[in-house]
């Protein structure tokens, strides 16, 4: 167990917001798996403040899923803060927002949104102090190491994160050049959970038992968060929370196993969205 801000956390295993995958549908089928902490995916925040109906469907959050994180990305403070004056008004039950400092992806990054910040660190210090302000939920922030291998600033954008009041830190470990290329690079952050006034997530290559293991290790993060590396893998979820727990290495699925979840990922879609859609 272990909490930051109002939020308690009962294990080690934080499902990662992606976009176009953690839909109310996939967080609903992985949670049973043994996920201690789920984001929605990104939303944006002009999304929010012109009550979009494809952020509406970003924003729908099912009565088992606590805790839950609204992840944001925006690249402008007043309209970051504007969106959760709005997110507040509309009684959206997450327990957390999650701002978005890490997104590589150019589309984003051109409006000074995701890992744009980075390039940016006193005005980011300052737009998460707003951020802060103006929410009445904890906030975390997802970064990376830093825009390139010459401009790592990992932990001089985590002590600015601190200062500003964040409860929580999740740090992909690759640079905004690499986007997912090559390896997560843990040894850049070695030590930092013991460092850091609050929580450390890490994430980048948790696609096995013992990769996950090492990152806690080599970091001393509190816990690890799943993404790419449990696409199609419900069960790599449930061996990640079993060896955490007690040590135990459960099996790979079986080829009937992994149909069998598909059948009830397929099922799920289709209570949720009806079967058209699905």
């Amino acid at each position: 167990m272990w909490s930051f801000g109002n939020i308690k956390v009962s294990g080690k295993v934080v499902l990662g917001p992606m976009a176009g995958v953690t839909t109310l549908a996939y967080r609903t089928f992985m949670k049973r798996f043994g996920v201690d902490l789920l984001y929605t995916e990104m939303v944006s925040d002009c999304g929010v403040i012109y009550d979009s109906r494809n952020t509406r469907k970003y924003l729908e959050i099912g009565k088992n899923e606590h805790p839950i994180g609204v992840q944001l990305f925006g690249g402008k403070t007043d309209n970051l803060v504007k969106a959760i004056h709005k997110l507040q008004m509309l009684g959206i039950p997450y327990d957390f927002l999650d701002i978005n400092l890490g997104c590589p992806m150019p589309k984003v990054m051109r409006n000074g949104a995701g890992a744009s910040w980075l390039t940016r660190p006193e005005d980011l210090e300052a737009m998460m102090r707003q951020v802060v302000n103006a929410s009445d939920k904890p906030i975390s922030a997802k970064i990376r190491l830093g825009s390139d291998d010459k401009n790592i600033n990992v932990r001089d954008v985590v002590s600015r994160l601190e200062r500003a009041g964040v409860s929580l830190i999740a740090i992909h470990t690759r640079t905004t050049k690499q986007i997912y290329q090559g390896f997560a690079r843990h040894e850049e952050i070695r030590d930092l959970g013991l460092k850091m006034k609050v929580p450390l997530v890490i994430s980048g290559d948790i696609n096995s038992i013992d990769n996950a293991a090492r990152a806690l290790d080599i970091t001393k993060a509190t816990a690890v968060m799943v993404a790419r590396g449990g696409l199609g893998r419900p069960r790599f979820v449930a061996q990640l929370h079993q060896y955490f727990k007690n040590g135990e290495r459960l099996p790979e699925a079986t080829l009937k196993e992994q149909l069998s979840y598909l059948r009830q990922f397929a099922k799920q879609l289709v209570n949720l969205k009806g079967e058209e859609i699905a």
